[in-house]
């Protein structure tokens, strides 16, 4: 006999790869997580996972199992989409998600006003660099680099356009000379993501090649990237809002830009529900308020408190 529980195991192993990853995303312990797949196998009398190259990956008869619990994982998320899309009270949880560049520092304030008007929604607010299913229910609301995604049934709104440029510190200009051309970039130490990021260092401008002389600081976050061209590390490429937040760093080549759309996204069902749909009104608003500071990095009504247009007014 299959424990329905057992599912969301298997699916956990499949996506992460070891009993550990699996673990952390499901909430429970790794030993749990092995002894609930050793005991489904031996239910069943056949391996659903096999070790290869150190990661743990299905079997053939694995692959047959995981391609039905995710069949029932998708009708079982279908039916809490529907239920949620019956709900008309303002009341019960609202999770948002984004990565930190999108909005770590910017939702807290943006919602509050919201949380003041609806004491009975609690927020939620998940950041994240990976994208939440959202038709699984992983969050109601994501603000999302670049478009809705690939999942299907998913309501999208282009909210703001991002732009970002090359940045550095004033006193590290100062000594190292402050580049006059996309050249000139070859005698600087860089600020670089160390992943795949959407404000990335350019492997070119126009046609030549942009290379720095060393790469002095990689990071994984938008704030260490930002932190570290303030301290004067080298030149990177920020956001020009999250410069606007540090003092003593000044745009470098600024004929040269960046962008990327930011979009506001929910899936089709969920949005039928009263609390959801007035989250996401919400915040349509919001960032609608705050169009200059997300593009060129102009003052935010949300993070400084000025005054705000009427929501009619802004969304008309």
């Amino acid at each position: 006999m299959i424990e329905w529980s057992d599912l969301p195991v298997v699916i956990g192993i499949a996506e992460a790869g070891s009993y550990t990853q699996a673990a952390r995303s499901l909430g429970i312990s790794q030993p749990t997580v092995g002894r609930r797949i050793q005991a489904l196998e031996a239910r069943l009398g056949a391996a659903i996972f096999e070790r290869e190259d150190g990661n743990l990956r299905p079997t053939a008869f694995g692959l047959v199992v995981l391609e039905h619990a995710r069949r029932m994982q998708d009708e079982a998320a279908a039916i809490a989409r529907a239920a949620i899309s019956q709900d008309n009270s303002l009341s019960g949880p609202v999770v948002v998600t984004a990565s930190e560049g999108a909005g770590a520092d910017w939702l807290p304030k943006a919602l509050k006003s919201f949380s003041d008007d609806h004491p009975n929604i609690q927020v939620v607010i998940n950041i994240d660099n990976v994208s939440a299913n959202l038709a699984q229910r992983q969050a109601d609301i994501a603000l999302r680099w670049g478009g809705p995604g690939n999942q299907q049934s998913l309501i999208g709104r282009r909210v703001a356009t991002v732009k970002a440029g090359f940045y550095a510190e004033r006193k590290y200009l100062d000594i190292h000379g402050r580049p006059k051309r996309p050249e000139d970039l070859a005698g600087h130490a860089a600020v670089m993501w160390n992943i795949t990021a959407p404000f990335a260092w350019p492997e070119a401008i126009g046609d030549l090649p942009v290379v720095p002389d060393r790469v002095a600081l990689e990071a994984n976050s938008p704030n260490a990237v930002i932190a570290g061209i303030a301290a004067g590390y080298g030149i990177g490429v920020a956001t020009h809002r999250m410069a606007r937040s540090r003092a003593g760093i000044e745009r470098v080549l600024p004929e040269w830009e960046t962008e990327l759309d930011l979009w506001l996204v929910v899936h089709e069902d969920v949005r039928r529900s009263a609390r959801i749909r007035a989250a996401f009104d919400h915040l349509v608003a919001m960032v609608e308020m705050d169009r200059g500071y997300f593009e060129y990095g102009g003052a935010s009504a949300v993070l400084e408190g000025l005054p705000m247009l009427p929501r009619e007014t802004v969304i008309a």
